[in-house]
């Protein structure tokens, strides 16, 4: 049996922290979490097409889609919801990292990240007579997920290496090689 499932200890959502930054502010803001988050989600899904033939089905897999979600109460004057609500509007693109505090990286003060840029795709805002305003937010990932430690895997990727060349000429130019988080 793993030792790890011997003496594996579970993850507090508290540890899995989203951070977010409009791509356009990547050389002038640091990236930033949205105040009073109470739940994130990642959702990966691949639709398939089905071809039926006289010996059975045949079955073509899709693209993968990825999508975040983000539920979390509005701060008073929080400025981040409403970037991210003009991106929707707007159509810009946004960064997210999603980090695990549970699990460090290789130096100092850096953590387990994976990367992703993205769109947001749907903003709803509740506000109940008796509730704090909440609000959910949908990231519509473009591209593929990133892991700094692993840029050129080709496989998780989906093989779109310009999309992988152009994405680490901008880190190394924005980080001079450093992780950025």
């Amino acid at each position: 049996m793993n030792k790890l499932q011997l003496f594996a200890e579970a993850v507090s959502g508290k540890k899995i922290v989203y951070m977010y930054r409009m791509l356009a502010d990547a050389k002038k803001e640091a990236a930033t979490h949205l105040a009073f988050t109470t739940e994130n989600s990642i959702s990966i899904s691949r639709d398939a097409d089905t071809t039926e033939t006289k010996d059975g089905p045949i079955r073509t897999p899709g693209a993968v889609e990825i999508e975040i979600t983000t539920t979390a109460l509005l701060a008073q004057g929080d400025v981040m919801v409403d970037k991210l609500q003009k991106a929707l509007i707007n159509g810009d693109k946004v960064e997210v990292w999603k980090i695990n505090l549970k699990e460090p990286g290789t130096e100092g003060n850096k953590f387990k990240a994976k990367y992703y840029q993205a769109y947001v795709t749907e903003f709803e805002e509740t506000s109940g007579a008796e509730d704090y305003v909440e609000c959910s937010l949908t990231f519509g990932i473009e591209g593929c997920r990133t892991d700094f430690a692993d840029i050129q895997n080709k496989k998780e990727c989906g093989g779109n290496r310009q999309w992988q060349r152009q994405f680490l000429r901008k880190w190394a130019a924005n980080t001079k090689g450093k992780a950025i988080i």
